[in-house]
């Protein structure tokens, strides 16, 4: 008996499926993939065959080219509309998020992409570049000394550099007369102890 109040269920309705089955259910997916193949190989042979008709209805008039362009789509959709799952074949939806895969024409591709070369930038993107160009142009500027900026730097620098040169003089000057005045100092204690140099 088990303790306490709940009771765990687990595993007591195990079911486990029959190894016949099993290889039955196999057998026949191998069937539906060999079904499938079969197909394939029958629609390439006959989309072989409607292409040259296609090719040269192009040839002859320009607007039947159009009339077979949106046939072709008219066919690719009543396609996607007869591989529906379920019942999406049966029930109309009129979602307008809904999204529907269309496929494309290499060509049309290719001239899509031609005309799409640069991309549209955001304006966040756009500030962001034109700050980087305005940056660097600034900087340029600076390196070069052209900017007010710039000019401030350097006549900074000058006086700076002015007033270490004085400093440096005052200190030379100093230390020279410090040194006379400790040589004037020996001299006069030499004397006053009466010694002669």
């Amino acid at each position: 008996m088990p303790r306490g109040k709940f009771v765990n269920h687990k595993g007591r309705n195990r079911h486990f499926t029959n190894p016949e089955e099993l290889e039955e259910q196999r057998r026949q997916d191998e069937e539906r993939k060999k079904w499938r193949q079969n197909k394939k190989q029958s629609d390439t042979s006959s989309d072989e065959d409607e292409e040259p008709k296609a090719s040269s209805a192009k040839s002859v008039d320009p607007d039947a080219s159009e009339s077979d362009d949106s046939d072709s789509e008219s066919e690719v959709d009543s396609e996607t509309e007869g591989k529906a799952k379920g019942v999406e074949n049966l029930i109309e939806v009129e979602n307008p998020n809904r999204v529907q895969k269309k496929t494309k024409k290499l060509s049309k591709l290719n001239e899509s992409l031609a005309e799409t070369t640069k991309p549209e930038l955001s304006r966040r993107e756009r500030e962001q570049i034109e700050k980087q160009r305005a940056y660097a142009n600034y900087q340029k500027l600076h390196a070069a000394g052209k900017t007010d900026e710039a000019r401030a730097d350097l006549a900074r620098l000058a006086i700076i550099k002015q007033q270490r040169e004085d400093a440096a003089k005052r200190r030379e000057d100093e230390k020279k007369q410090k040194e006379m005045a400790a040589q004037k100092k020996t001299e006069l204690t030499q004397k006053a102890l009466g010694k002669r140099t």
